[in-house]
């Protein structure tokens, strides 16, 4: 277990829900070149090392969550499906 997953599992006990929000790999690059209002992952590096992460992260995060929504329908719909777990 690395150092950051082992810092995150420590806090889990304090939530009700871990919610994983995911988007499929090409929908990430397409935000990431799309989004003008922070310039993080337009750097080749960067870009590497955004995909780096979730290759490498991601499978952490689903294995900690105990649900995932996927952020690729509408910013309404991804709220109230948190919502709805939360209502659970």
């Amino acid at each position: 277990m690395s150092g950051c997953e082992e810092n995150q599992t420590r806090i889990y006990a304090q939530f009700d829900h871990i919610v994983l929000l995911s988007a499929p790999r090409e929908t990430l690059l397409q935000r990431l070149a799309a989004r003008t209002s922070n310039l993080y992952g337009k750097a080749p590096g960067e870009l590497n090392r955004t995909l780096d992460d979730l290759g490498a992260v991601e499978p952490l995060l689903h294995r900690a969550a105990d649900h995932e929504i996927r952020t690729t329908i509408s910013l309404n719909e991804v709220v109230t499906a948190i919502l709805r777990l939360v209502d659970a």
